[in-house]
């Protein structure tokens, strides 16, 4: 009977599992634990869905503690008292406040305070459940103590701390307090350490300990007995909101009424098949009960809309012809041919899956509607664990180890028998905590609706954004039937909306069509081209020099054909090998015909290589005759979804029996087999690649008719795959100009003047915020500054921070050199010296000062610019310290070997040298574990071209971080994307700052 038992949920205090706790107490025959962790109630559901099976009674409670100084330990009776204990322990979390020295009188909720506590408050008078509590090393105290007195009897339980095993767990306890106080070991308060006999004993021992107080023991057990909490778990729980309006009924007949009135925008001619698909899709979402969750989605949605937001509804629900109808999604369903199968079955339990994208921007507006309009909401949480790399750094400091020490354990480049002995402790006990749970984050999307409050599952926190977190993941949430919500946020939708609004502003007399006119871009050729090519930075999920390789290869030019290769990118379908067969039967139509015919007529449209998820479905369903219930079951079971206990054993069963009925050779069906388990974990859903795409076109519109200021709206909502660095040259490719930051023409983001794109105060690394603000209002009351004077006489500022402007050219209006600029503000700034700083009624005119004359030289400029803003405006060429041998090309190089037709000669073979500037570099590990890279480069025109390096070259010709590279390799030719095969390549040197010489 343990009453105080820590998992490593009491974070950076607890040393193990809820499960190994279970183990612990079956190793010494205890019938009852239980947990309760310091000020979380993470472990708690868990625990109790598994402890059974150790054939442990399991009890659940806090371990409420002001800092490290333990309070009481609430134990809860029933459900009703775990709520209770979550409301109270919620509350204070999120206001920060210190538990009080007595317990809430709560009724369903045992309060144990510990021995030494009730003696510090001097405790005499009790609630019927208020209880004292002995451990065994306050035992012998107690014995002397006034509570021994008769009528405190009935008090007195045993609690005995249990929060570690062995000594091992111990010195890792306090290991884990040292970061936590950010402390080294030997300076370690013994105070904020938990005490080492704080261990379970085995039950017998228990009681000879205390054969001469068997009335302890008792009142322990009589406690025991009084509590029992218990939950539901596994297949089939919905505890989300169930009801949208006031009724069931009245929220199906809702769902209809709405699907009839919109049917006719999305099909203004439905055929048979679609209103039996309908009628087919609302019977199903009716008869499991999913009709509320339709309907939230569809609420949230609308909100959306009267705000103008942007929104991308993707996931499983895409298959869905009710959630196309409705306007949840974006995607038709039928033109796709996407089984409804994959978004809702009678397997399933638990609701679909609608992935809402929103502009991140737009996210948080959206997230505090939500939390207004249902009344029990909450974000999931996610458990943030210790990475061995982040330990090991955090030991290091704890042992006080030198930085190079510790920046060597970290990096995980040393030699482990030269090690010292504090080193390999910090490696022993790095690897001993990996995985440890470090602490509560959010979840990156997950909203809860449920059906009653979240606190009867478990406690909630306040994180920064003010919005209620619980304290479990949705791993054991969606065992006791929490069904998350997913509103998620990127970056690509705000360029979208960004884009226009910059369009309207910079091109007001431009013409722009209705960004969701997706058919409208579908069939533009312009559009369509830029896919072919590859010429899509800047443009969402498709700018990565994989992708873009793809493209090129497949000579993408329309929105199936683009669906497909979002999918075929995916790991899973590359690493079955499938995506260069999918190519070379895109390509080459006779190849198709090694494709086999069954295959071939179930995925006609992929050439009968499995691309999607739903392909699983589809050859499970066709090819090995399983229903499409079944089918759906074997993609999520393949997909690391949970399926029920040995479910998954039964369907590969039942498949290869259907298969070898069918005369299938062995053979063939372990072929698909293996295909379908290598790639069904990673491949995409087509409903998910089919919504990118949508969004991939929009983006693809404004880059094409727009891309000036596309690109501007990439660079101010964070860029994307690439470097700012990269979006500002291809905003030269595309006939733009960049200027440094202006004090007249700059804002906080990047801004466009027609062509001429001026960089925002914002990139500025140590420009501080206020004074961003106070330059921009400044200029907003009282216009433009027309000199370093005026300026000075308008804006409160530093030396040092009117020294980065001016570093930066901001001042370049005036036309003069920045160093006299700098020397007249230390003189102005120094004169001032005041506290305040008002506008002036009157200005004194400037005094001049007689200066030197100035060195001017644009390596002192592109120095400052690499300072400040981390990168430097000016060709990257110009700063080598020699010259080159070659300019050669990829434009030159490509021109000699076009044949007259236009067509790309065989080049393969070729040995050519490109000189080239570093945009990216990708590792990766071969099938043998060596390190091989793939490199993106501009050459001299700053024309994109790509290299790989195998392993042996990898490692004798190491990339070493941005630079100019000089490209040695041998030409390829891939299906029309040529890239050179690095066989030797070398770092080009550059000029150093001409001030650090002098």
């Amino acid at each position: 009977m343990y009453l105080n038992c820590h998992t490593w949920f009491s974070l950076h205090y607890g040393t193990f599992s809820e499960e190994q706790l279970c183990k612990l107490a079956q190793l010494n025959g205890v019938l009852t634990v239980t947990i309760t962790d310091i000020n979380n109630t993470s472990a708690c559901l868990n625990f109790l869905r598994i402890a059974p099976s150790y054939g442990i009674k399991p009890l659940i409670g806090i371990d409420f503690r002001n800092e490290h100084h333990q309070c009481y330990v609430g134990i809860a009776m029933n459900r009703n008292g775990y709520l209770q204990l979550n409301n109270f322990l919620s509350e204070h979390l999120h206001h920060k406040k210190e538990f009080p020295d007595e317990a809430p009188n709560l009724k369903d909720c045992y309060f144990i305070y510990p021995f030494e506590k009730a003696l510090k408050l001097q405790k005499t008078t009790f609630t019927e459940f208020e209880r004292i509590g002995i451990s065994l090393q306050n035992f012998n105290q107690f014995k002397f103590s006034k509570y021994t007195k008769e009528h405190f009897q009935s008090k007195i339980v045993f609690q005995q701390p249990v929060t570690f095993r062995n000594k091992k767990d111990f010195n890792t306890h306090r290991l884990l307090r040292a970061i936590d106080l950010n402390t080294i070991l030997s300076k370690l308060p013994v105070d904020q350490q938990a005490n080492e006999a704080d261990k379970m004993i085995p039950q017998n021992e228990l009681i000879q300990q205390f054969e001469d107080y068997p009335w302890i023991l008792q009142n322990t057990q009589a406690l025991v007995d009084n509590c029992d909490v218990q939950f539901e778990f596994g297949k089939g729980l919905n505890q989300n909101l169930k009801v949208y309006t006031s009724s069931k009924t009245e929220d199906e007949q809702l769902l209809k009424n709405l699907c009839q009135k919109r049917l006719e925008k999305r099909y203004s001619n439905p055929s048979t098949y679609i209103l039996e698909r309908l009628e087919r899709e609302l019977n199903a979402i009716i008869k499991l009960g999913f009709v509320s969750y339709f309907l939230i989605n569809l609420d949230i949605i609308e909100y959306a809309k009267q705000k103008n937001y942007p929104f991308i509804g993707r996931g499983s629900g895409a298959n869905s012809i009710v959630a196309y109808i409705l306007g949840i999604t974006n995607v038709d369903p039928i033109e796709l041919d996407l089984y409804f199968e994959r978004f809702i079955n009678p397997n399933r339990s638990s609701p679909p899956d609608f992935d809402i994208d929103f502009s991140w921007k737009d996210r948080n507006d959206v997230t505090e509607y939500i939390f207004k309009r249902y009344k029990h909401t909450a974000l999931m949480g996610t458990y943030v664990t210790f990475k061995r790399k982040a330990v090991a750094r955090e030991l290091g400091k704890v042992f006080g180890l030198p930085k190079e020490n510790i920046d060597k354990l970290s990096s995980g480049y040393y030699n482990f028998q030269q090690l010292d002995h504090l080193e390999k402790l910090v490696l022993k006990y790095s690897s001993y905590i990996e995985g440890f749970p470090n602490y509560v984050s959010v979840h990156s999307g997950g909203i809860l609706i449920l059906n009653e409050t979240v606190h009867q599952y478990a406690a909630t926190i306040l994180p920064p954004k003010g919005f209620a977190t619980i304290q479990i993941d949705m791993h054991i949430a969606e065992d006791v039937g929490i069904h998350k919500f997913d509103i998620l946020a990127q970056r690509g939708l705000s360029k979208i909306t960004d884009a226009i609004e910059l369009i309207k502003e910079n091109q007001p007399e431009a013409r722009l069509e209705d960004i969701e006119n997706i058919q409208a871009f579908k069939n533009d050729k312009n559009i369509n081209n830029l896919l072919k090519i590859g010429d899509c930075m800047g443009v969402f999920y498709v700018e990565s020099p994989a992708m873009r390789g793809l493209l090129t290869k497949l000579q993408t030019d329309n929105y199936l054909n683009l669906v497909a290769a979002s999918s075929v990118i995916r790991p899973g379908v590359s690493s079955a090998g499938m995506k260069e067969e999918f190519v070379q039967r895109h390509r080459f139509p006779e190849k198709r015909k090694e494709a086999h015919p069954v295959l071939y007529e179930i995925m006609p449209d992929t050439y009968g290589v499995m691309v999607y998820q739903e392909d699983v479905m589809k050859v499970a369903h066709h090819f090995a005759g399983l229903d499409l219930d079944d089918a759906d079951v074997l993609r999520r079971g393949m997909s690391g979804k949970k399926t029920s206990k040995g479910q998954m054993e039964k369907i590969e069963e039942k498949f290869r029996k259907n298969c070898k009925a069918r005369n299938y050779a062995e053979a063939l069906t372990e072929e698909i087999w293996t295909q379908i388990s290598s790639f069904a974990g990673y491949a995409f859903p087509k409903g998910h690649s089919a919504s990118y795409a949508v969004e991939s076109y929009q983006s693809l519109y404004l880059k094409c008719y727009f891309p000036l200021e596309f690109m501007v709206a990439a660079i101010n909502n964070g860029g994307g795959f690439y470097s700012i660095e990269t979006y500002l040259q291809e905003i030269r490719n595309k006939g733009g100009t960049v200027h440094p930051p202006c004090i007249n023409k700059s804002d906080h983001p990047t801004t466009i003047h027609w062509k001429a794109i001026y960089l925002g105060f914002g990139y500025l690394k140590e420009l501080e915020q206020k004074t961003i603000q106070r330059i921009l209002e400044n200029r907003q009351f009282y216009g433009s500054f027309t000199s370093l004077e005026n300026f000075l006489d308008r804006i409160l500022i530093s030396i040092e921070q009117i020294s980065i402007l001016i570093k930066i050219n901001a001042f370049r209006f005036l036309k003069k050199e920045k160093h006299e600029l700098l020397w007249k503000a230390h003189f102005i700034l120094n004169k001032q010296k005041v506290n305040e700083h008002q506008n002036r009624l009157f200005s004194n005119p400037p005094k001049q000062f007689q200066l030197p004359s100035f060195e001017h030289n644009f390596l002192t400029h592109a120095y400052d610019q690499l300072e400040l803003l981390g990168f430097h405006l000016y060709h990257p060429f110009k700063l080598l310290k020699y010259k080159l041998t070659s300019k050669m090309t990829m434009n030159r190089l490509m021109n000699r070997t076009v044949q007259k037709d236009g067509s790309l000669m065989n080049c393969d073979g070729s040995t050519v040298t490109v000189y080239g500037y570093l945009i990216t570099l990708k590792g990766t590990k071969t099938s043998n574990g060596k390190q091989m890279y793939f490199g993106t480069f501009y050459d001299y025109e700053f024309t994109i071209f790509d290299t790989v390096h195998f392993p042996t070259v990898a490692e004798k010709f190491p990339i070493r971080g941005k630079g100019i590279y000089r490209c040695t390799g041998v030409l390829k030719n891939d299906l029309g994307y040529v890239y050179i095969q690095i066989t030797s390549i070398s770092r080009m040197e550059v000029v150093t700052d001409p001030r650090q010489n002098k």
